[in-house]
């Protein structure tokens, strides 16, 4: 197969680049060229913003393109249609958020937001459309939920990991049995790859089932990984809120019990493991994702585009204090 990457540098798009080559495929990447890649990569250089960003494409032929792009559409617009004539399956790595407050049990078909505007959720889904309209059914849009895995670049895993590595008592947002759903980032890889290559296309949520790790789990998992003798110290929602501590982004992958919990953590995704996706555990996912932390001397690649995550130190250890 021959596969097109678009970037290629970074987090998914970066393990695409690495099981496309596992599988032997041929595999060309179009980015800035401001970061190394495999000597068995070809690399094509272009900024996509830039009308003359996909120039080094013209008249080549792939059968499977892969796109990440989370912001402007009319990015994704000027690749799929340019690309149309000459690429067979249109992989758009899109995202759960393009869902309006969708519910427990949710599926494929639940409604989408609504309106204009410029916000992620709205981008994602503009991505969406862009893509479909260009390839049709050979658009593949795959809805990721949570991504985890070696190489994130969102600090939300790093954080937990160097945290727990740092070891003393640890505020553990609870419950601890409170359900995830996550994916890891090579296994949202290898299904669409495997899936725009069998010719699927269409929307799918690509993540594990509910309830397929806990935060007590992911908690664990970081400290059997880091070999930390951290304590988790459990606190309440209710005692977390009172704080004024920002789920999700001051501690990472944590929303509380309730309907932000259910739309992010509790979604219907029969279809995509129908179609053979597999999830591995949470402690392999973790165990990874530290290796290749200590890889980077625990020093997190940010992506610009995405706020800081974790919550101080010092507000740990007043929350800590005042239970």
């Amino acid at each position: 197969m021959k596969l097109l990457v678009l970037g290629g540098s970074d987090f998914v798009g970066r393990t695409a680049v690495e099981r496309a080559l596992e599988l032997e495929w041929d595999v060309t990447v179009l980015n800035r060229g401001t970061t190394a890649s495999d000597p068995r990569v070809t690399r094509l250089r272009g900024d996509r913003r830039s009308s003359d960003g996909l120039d080094e494409t013209r008249e080549v032929y792939w059968d499977i393109v892969f796109d990440t792009w989370s912001w402007e559409p009319d990015v994704v617009a000027q690749s799929a249609t340019m690309l149309a004539d000459r690429v067979g399956s249109y992989v758009y790595v899109s995202s759960r958020s393009v869902y309006d407050a969708p519910r427990a049990g949710a599926t494929e078909t639940w409604p989408t937001v609504q309106g204009p505007g410029e916000d992620y959720a709205r981008c994602k889904l503009g991505g969406e459309q862009a893509a479909a309209a260009a390839f049709g059914d050979r658009a593949l849009l795959v809805r990721a939920g949570l991504i985890l895995g070696p190489y994130e670049n969102i600090g939300r895993l790093p954080w937990w990991l160097n945290r727990i590595e740092h070891a003393g008592d640890v505020l553990a947002p609870g419950p601890a049995d409170l359900t995830l759903q996550y994916v890891d980032a090579r296994d949202v890889v290898a299904w669409s790859l495997g899936a725009a290559a069998r010719g699927l296309g269409g929307p799918y949520d690509v993540v594990s089932r509910a309830g397929h790790a806990t935060m007590g789990g992911v908690l664990r998992a970081c400290i059997s990984a880091t070999r930390s003798d951290a304590r988790l110290c459990w606190v309440e929602p209710d005692i977390l809120s009172a704080a004024g501590v920002q789920p999700w982004t001051e501690l990472p992958i944590w929303i509380p019990p309730g309907a932000d919990h259910d739309s992010l953590h509790a979604s219907d995704v029969s279809k995509a493991f129908a179609e053979g996706l597999r999830t591995r555990p949470i402690e392999e996912t973790v165990a990874d994702t530290w290796e290749w932390l200590q890889s980077v001397n625990g020093r997190t690649p940010m992506r610009g585009d995405r706020p800081p995550v974790g919550l101080p130190a010092e507000r740990e250890a007043a929350i800590l204090a005042g239970r």
